[in-house]
C-alpha cells in the first residue's frame, strides 16, 4: 500500500466503531482503531466503581444489538453471553401503596391494566400488535442503507424498495406508522388509554435520552427506536449481558484483534487529515500521523465536522447543518452499590418480590410527571422530581457484587446540559445526585440506608468522558429532520461524508443511538463496495 499504513483507520473505539472493524476485517482489509480514551467500549463498558462492586457505566440494557451483529463477529464465542430479562417494567406510583407491572406476560399485563381501566385491558392487545407489526417493519428498514435525497438510480430504486414494503402493510396500519412518525408520544397514548400509570410508562420510553415534552410532535417514533429490538430471539425483548455491558465490547475487541484489527487506546485524533481534498489518514494529538486508504469515524458528526475537519472543504449548506445538529440528552446516569436489594413499599406482602425486579423500576408515574420533568429543567436545570429508572442487574448476574449485596443502574431525566445563570454541573451534581436517591427512596424506604457507594455521570461528564456533546446518548437527537435519509445530512444518509475518502459509522448515522451495531455494520458494507470498485 503505497504511502498509507492501512487500507482504513477508524476514530473512536466504541461499540460501532468496533463493529465496523470486524466487518471490514471480516473482508480482508487491514484496519486500525484509534480511542482517545484509556479502554475501549465507548458508552458501552464496565468497571467496579465501588471496591468489590461492578456495573456499567454508561448504557446499561441489552435489546438493540442486532442478531446479525453477533453472529457474524462471533461475539459468543469471543464470551459474550446475555441473559433474557422475564419481568419487564415495574411502576411504582405515587404514595408507594400500589404498582404497574408491565410483564412480558400478556395476560399479566391485562390484569394489571384492569385495575386503573377495563377499557385499557381491552384495547392492550391491538395496541400491542400494531407496534410490534411496526418495529419489525423498522427492524428491516434499520439493515438497509437508507436512499439519499437527491441521489442517483440506486438511491431512487433504494427508496422505491423502502416504499414497497410500507405499501404492503393494511392501511390501518399505514395511518398507525404515521402517526408514530409524526405525533407526540403523550397525543399518541391519550388516544389510546385511560389510565395514568400505563402512559406514564409507556411515555418514558419517548423520552428516553431525548429532553423532550411528552407532547412535543415526532416524540411517539422514539417508542418504536425502542421496541424493534430483539434478544435471544424474542422480540422487542431486554436482556442483560453478563459481565455489563463492557462484556459487548470487548467481545467485539476480540472478535475484530482476531482478524488483525490494530486497537490502540490512548490515542486522541486532533485532526483529520486531508490532501487534494480528500482524507488519507489521522493526525494524533502526539504528532504522531497514522495514514489510510479511507478514515471513518465514529464520532458525533457534529463533533467530526465542526473540530477535526477543515470547513472549507465542506459545502456551506453542510456546514450549516452539522453546526445546527442537535445534540441534547437530558441524561443523567448514576451507579450505586447497595447492601440489599430495594424494598419497595408496593411490594409490602408478596411472596416473592423479587420476581418484580429483575426489569426495571420505573419512577414515571404520569404524562404530567414527565411534562413537569421537562419543565423543570427547562426553566431550573433538573426535575425537581426527577424520572427513574432502576435496573438491578446483580439479580440476573453475581459477578457484579459480593454475596448477598447488589447494584442499581439508575437511568435519570430531565437534566438540562445547559445550566441556567453559568452554573456548572460539577458544582451541583452532588446534590443533584442526592435528589435523585430521595426519589427512589420515597419508593423504597431502605434505598438510601442502604448505599454503600456511588457513581455518578451529568450530562456534562457523560460529554466529556464519551465525546457525546450535549450529553447525547444518541450522538444527535432522533427528531423527525434528523432520522434516516436526513441522518447525519441530505444527501450523505449512505454513511459517506463530502469529503471523498471519509465515511461515518456512528450513532449520528442511520439507525440511530443504542447498542445496536447497525450504523457500524451499515457503513462496512457501503466502505466494503467502494473498495471493491476502485472507489477508494
Amino acid at each position: 500500500m503505497s504511502g498509507t499504513d492501512f487500507d482504513v483507520v477508524i476514530i473512536g473505539a466504541g461499540h460501532n466503531g468496533l463493529t465496523h472493524a470486524g466487518y471490514l476485517a471480516k473482508a480482508g482489509l487491514k484496519v486500525k482503531v484509534v480511542e482517545a480514551r484509556d479502554i475501549v467500549g465507548g458508552a458501552a463498558i464496565t468497571e467496579e466503581f465501588h471496591p468489590g462492586y461492578r456495573n456499567s457505566v454508561f448504557s446499561y440494557v441489552v435489546s438493540l444489538l442486532n442478531p446479525r451483529v453477533i453472529r457474524d463477529l462471533e461475539l459468543e464465542r469471543h464470551g459474550l453471553s446475555i441473559i433474557d430479562r422475564t419481568a419487564g417494567s415495574f411502576s411504582a406510583l405515587p404514595g408507594g401503596e400500589d404498582y404497574l407491572w408491565m410483564s412480558r406476560d400478556h395476560n399479566i399485563v391485562k390484569q394489571q391494566l384492569a385495575k386503573f381501566s377495563k377499557q385499557d385491558a381491552a384495547v392492550w392487545d391491538e395496541f400491542d400488535d400494531k407496534i410490534t407489526v411496526i418495529g419489525e417493519l423498522l427492524r428491516d428498514l434499520a439493515l438497509e442503507t437508507p436512499p439519499n435525497i437527491g441521489g442517483g438510480w440506486g438511491d431512487l430504486i433504494g427508496a422505491l424498495k423502502s416504499g414497497n414494503r410500507l405499501r404492503k402493510l393494511s392501511p390501518d396500519l399505514q395511518a398507525t406508522l404515521a402517526e408514530l412518525m409524526t405525533m407526540s408520544i403523550g397525543d399518541y397514548l391519550d388516544q389510546w388509554f385511560e389510565g395514568e400509570a400505563v402512559k406514564g410508562d409507556l411515555g418514558f420510553e419517548g423520552v428516553i435520552g431525548n429532553m423532550v415534552s411528552p407532547y412535543q410532535a415526532g416524540s411517539a417514533y422514539v417508542l418504536l427506536h425502542h421496541v424493534f429490538g430483539e434478544v435471544n430471539g424474542r422480540t422487542g425483548a431486554w436482556g442483560h449481558a453478563k459481565g455489563g455491558m463492557g462484556a459487548i465490547t470487548q467481545a467485539m475487541a476480540k472478535s475484530a484483534q482476531s482478524r488483525g484489527v490494530d486497537i490502540e487506546t490512548e490515542a486522541l485524533v486532533e485532526e483529520v487529515l486531508t490532501e487534494k481534498g480528500r482524507a488519507v489518514g489521522v493526525v494524533l494529538r502526539d504528532g504522531r500521523v497514522i495514514r489510510a486508504r479511507a478514515v471513518s469515524s465514529n464520532l458525533n458528526p457534529k463533533l467530526l465536522f465542526t473540530r477535526m475537519v477543515d470547513e472549507a472543504l465542506l459545502p456551506d449548506g453542510f456546514n450549516r447543518r452539522m453546526k445546527n445538529w442537535r445534540s441534547k440528552s437530558g441524561t443523567f446516569r448514576m451507579n450505586v452499590a447497595l447492601s440489599e436489594l430495594p424494598q419497595l413499599s408496593a411490594l409490602k406482602g408478596e411472596a416473592d418480590p423479587e420476581r418484580f425486579l429483575n426489569g426495571t423500576v420505573n419512577v414515571s408515574p404520569s404524562l404530567s410527571y414527565l411534562q413537569d420533568a421537562f419543565d423543570d429543567a427547562s426553566r431550573l436545570g433538573w426535575a425537581r422530581k426527577p424520572v427513574v429508572s432502576m435496573c438491578i442487574p446483580s439479580l440476573l448476574d453475581d459477578s457484579l457484587a459480593p454475596e448477598g449485596h447488589h447494584v442499581a443502574s439508575l437511568f435519570c431525566q430531565h437534566f438540562n446540559p445547559d445550566l441556567p445563570d453559568g452554573k456548572s454541573w460539577d458544582d451541583v451534581k452532588e446534590g443533584v445526585a442526592d435528589l435523585i436517591i430521595d426519589t427512589v427512596n420515597d419508593v423504597a424506604p431502605n434505598f438510601k440506608a442502604s448505599i454503600v457507594g456511588r457513581q455518578i455521570n451529568s450530562p456534562l461528564d457523560i460529554e466529556r468522558k464519551l465525546g457525546m456533546l450535549g450529553g447525547d446518548i444518541f450522538h444527535g437527537a432522533l427528531h423527525l429532520d434528523q432520522i434516516y435519509s436526513m441522518r447525519p445530512a441530505a444527501g450523505h444518509a449512505d454513511y459517506r461524508a463530502p469529503i471523498k475518502g471519509l465515511y461515518m459509522c456512528g450513532s449520528g448515522t442511520h439507525p440511530g443511538g443504542g447498542v445496536s451495531g447497525l450504523p457500524g455494520m451499515n457503513a462496512a458494507r457501503e466502505l466494503i463496495k467502494d473498495f471493491r470498485k476502485k472507489r477508494v
